[in-house]
């Protein structure tokens, strides 16, 4: 009777540690590059989508930003077993290089302390304005 009570307590702990939440980002080394963009073309948001590997529901508890330039959103409601979900991330454009960490704290397993570092990067550039009254390179080879 013994060994079969230690059979079922074994058997019970061994499912509950097998029952974990991962999580999986599909973009490359949790990286997503904005490449060279100019404010008045693009409008800043990025998502970054994501996968719960594991056997249990994900819980995505916060989400935090570097710096105020950058703005995440993210699902609050639990990511099922095999579902996908996604963490929108806002810039807001200003000129220069784009360097930027967004930390997702969860309840996966896979990263240490359920923290998983994701990045944003490129560079933001001035739009060039041209003047029409200015001669231009081909309008004086024109003469």
């Amino acid at each position: 009777m013994k060994k079969l009570l230690l059979l079922a307590a074994f058997v019970g702990f061994s499912s509950v540690s097998f029952a974990q939440a991962k999580i999986e980002f599909i973009a490359k080394d949790n990286t997503i590059d904005y490449g060279t963009v100019t404010k008045e073309a693009d409008n800043g948001l990025r998502t970054f989508e994501f996968k719960n590997t594991g056997n249990q529901p994900l819980m995505i508890t916060n989400v935090q930003s570097t710096c105020g330039c950058t703005v995440p959103s993210f699902p609050k409601e639990p990511i099922l077993p095999g579902k996908t979900g996604k963490i929108d991330v806002k810039y807001n454009m200003s000129p220069g290089p784009i360097r930027k960490t967004i930390t997702v704290e969860s309840n996966a397993v896979n990263y240490d302390g359920g923290k998983v570092p994701l990045k944003i990067k490129g560079e933001v550039i001035v739009k060039q304005e041209t003047n029409p009254l200015q001669k231009t390179k081909s309008m004086l080879e024109k003469k």
